[in-house]
């Protein structure tokens, strides 16, 4: 027999929760996180429940009282300020002292109350033995004003003396308190993890003179222009040598003709491997300035880690252990039938070397963090063992809690959740094949009140380098606008691959094909930003209302609202105090007009039945007066195919003016 036996509050469930704690929950540095726990004794003593958090290299554990919700929950919230992790728990007892109180409030027998008041008296100099100072000397003096209370008028304003037993109530007798056998993990990220807006160019492609390669210094002179658009993150696919072994050709024709330039994610030569910069590019000198001059323009630097070598990667000669063989004894290249890649060599993460291996590819990420890199976009994660991205990412961040990962991985859910579970930082999505109605809503509401709302961060890209949608090649412009407005509303962070984005590139390499024509992956393009078609004002604009909204800049509070019209999706977000509401309405068909009433949920965003309300389209400029919840919306692709609505509020009426917030 030992104490345990005389433990009696019981802790059922602590939330939010990652597979039981399993995994750790997300947050941003300043972000509260609330804890909810179902916590309950046997009988009638009244319960107590703290909230135990800390950092995780701290010993010492904060704590906050918790408040019963009813129905044995119990909820409390703690802020952390500074990025990394963090680890919390709850605790819980049955409360001698409030009990006494409790009970002492509904004793009317005098006889009874003079014998309670002395229990209360021993709780109260038991109290005043676990205080220091000042607090001990006044429960002590209580202690002894309730003993001489017995059998006066003054017993019961002594013995719920309100001041005294708050007093009382900071230092608990919490012998027997029970605590979740669980310490809760926490990644506190920087707030580019929740709110970014990345832009993804070739560096090769960046000169202003068609058939010149690209370099650095041409980066640099595009960065005006990519900030210009409104993106914080610039990223760039790897910058490596390329191989020269089995080199792809022009729309990944199998040969390669004498220029072409292959593809950077075949990556390896004489030159180097996965530390080494393109010398075409330039020097690790140069890349160092890019990342300097990037800061001045507001821009972060993304960088592709593709862990994949070329045939004449150094890594393929000097360990060839790192690598799968075919039966005929060759190095097996890496295939996804019927799709092959003779250009590139997977590594085997069940090798026999795999310590060395994996000491290895986490110098790759040291090495970029190094030179100024930050932030990592992880080509096709998926294929490479879950446990390795566990170990990496978890001590990677332990040394450098800012550095961000975003997960290429179109692939199945569970797979994608995973590795966000396993400590990527953010997630690319199905965002490019949700096409109507009913696909984006449903998406987008398991995205932002699902349970992976606590761990899954997602970032939209309405194209890739490796992918047209259908959609984008026979929507025309109003099709390209439509999808970043809904990008860039939808999803706290988005991205495009441009300029092909803003240029509305839209050619397959052949009818079913997701694939470009004449794709970038395989040899050099020149771009003409100056073209007057671009979309680049109207995705300026964008932005800048995403930068100028904190509604936008977070995915929790998405809630869609009904429209009468399957072409017309309605939708709204809101900061938590209400003070920025953001509602869009965007017309899904780019190909005709379409008009319809929208009902908003005038509950959710705090709007009274019958009051005015004005909604101010930050696109357009213009202002519509709207009372109630349903209200027509006409919307033609050709002009706009969206309303990114601010609402304000009416603060008065002066004259015949309405004047709003």
């Amino acid at each position: 027999m030992n104490a345990a036996g005389q433990v009696r509050a019981v802790i059922d469930a602590v939330l939010p929760a990652v597979e039981g704690g399993r995994f750790a929950v997300k947050r941003i540095a300043g972000e509260p996180l609330e804890v909810e726990a179902h916590c309950f004794a046997d009988g009638h003593d009244v319960l107590r429940a703290r909230l135990l958090w800390r950092a995780e290299d701290e010993q010492a554990w904060r704590e906050a009282e918790m408040r019963p919700l009813g129905n044995d929950v119990w909820r409390a919230a703690f802020t952390p300020e500074s990025i990394g992790r963090y680890r919390y728990t709850v605790a819980a007892w049955a409360d001698r002292f409030a009990t006494w109180r409790h009970d002492f409030e509904r004793r009317e027998d005098p006889a009874d109350q003079a014998v309670a008041i002395l229990a209360g008296a021993e709780l109260a100099a038991q109290a005043a033995a676990r205080a220091k100072g000042a607090d001990a000397k006044k429960l002590a003096e209580w202690a002894s004003a309730l003993r001489a209370a017995k059998g006066t008028e003054n017993v019961r304003s002594a013995a719920l003396d309100a001041s005294m037993a708050e007093l009382a109530a900071r230092y608990p007798d919490r012998t027997f308190e029970t605590r979740w056998p669980v310490e809760m993990p926490l990644t506190v990220d920087r707030e580019r993890a929740r709110y970014s807006t990345w832009y993804e160019l070739f560096p090769r492609s960046a000169s202003d003179t068609p058939g010149r390669h690209g370099t650095f210094a041409d980066v640099e002179k595009r960065l005006a222009y990519v900030a210009e658009l409104g993106f914080d993150v610039l990223y760039l696919p790897p910058i490596h040598p390329i191989g020269r072994e089995r080199r792809k050709g022009r729309n990944n024709a199998q040969r390669a003709a004498p220029d072409d330039v292959g593809s950077p994610w075949a990556i390896g030569a004489k030159e180097g491997g996965h530390k080494a910069i393109h010398p075409a590019l330039g020097t690790a000198e140069d890349f160092r300035r890019l990342v300097k001059s990037a800061a001045k323009h507001g821009l972060e630097i993304a960088l592709d880690i593709a862990y994949q070598c070329a045939p004449d990667h150094p890594y393929v000669k000097a360990h060839p252990e790192w690598f799968r063989k075919r039966p005929d004894g060759d190095i097996q290249y890496a295939e996804n039938p019927p799709k092959k890649y003779q250009d590139i060599y997977p590594f085997d993460f069940e090798s026999e070397d795999w310590k060395a291996l994996w000491a290895e590819l986490k110098s790759v990420l040291d090495h970029w963090i190094g030179e100024g890199v930050k932030i990592f976009r992880v080509d096709n994660p998926h294929t490479k063992a879950f446990p390795f991205w566990e170990w990496a990412i978890a001590e990677v961040q332990r040394a450098h809690p800012d550095v961000i990962f975003l997960a290429e991985a179109f692939t199945r859910p569970k797979v994608m959740h995973r590795l966000a579970k396993l400590g990527y930082t953010q997630s690319y999505t199905y965002f490019a094949w949700r096409n109507s109605k009913h696909e984006l809503t449903e998406y987008f509401s398991e995205l932002a009140q699902g349970p992976g709302r606590e761990y899954f961060r997602p970032n939209v890209w309405p194209n890739t380098p490796d992918i047209l949608t259908e959609a984008l090649q026979i929507g025309g412009r109003a099709v390209f606008m439509q999808r970043i407005a809904l990008a860039a509303t939808l999803a706290a962070s988005y991205g495009i691959y441009g300029p092909a984005y803003e240029l509305m590139e839209h050619q397959p390499r052949e009818p079913g094909s997701e694939e470009y024509l004449d794709s970038e992956k395989y040899q050099l393009r020149h771009w003409d930003l100056a073209r007057a078609d671009s979309l680049r004002g109207y995705i300026a604009a964008l932005n800048r209302i995403r930068r100028d909204n904190p509604a936008l800049q977070a995915d929790r509070s998405l809630i869609f609202h009904r429209t009468d019209n399957d072409q017309l999706l309605a939708y709204s977000k809101q900061t938590a105090d209400g003070a920025n509401q953001i509602v869009c309405v965007v017309n899904l068909n780019p190909h005709h007009a379409h008009s319809g009433w929208v009902e908003l949920d005038l509950g959710a965003l705090g709007i009274g039945p019958d009051l005015p309300y004005q909604m101010h389209d930050l696109l357009s400029g213009a202002r519509y007066l709207w009372t109630g919840a349903r209200n027509f919306v006409q919307l033609d692709p050709q002009r706009s195919p969206a309303h990114v609505f601010r609402v304000r509020r009416r603060l008065h009426r002066e004259q015949d003016f309405d004047y709003f917030l």
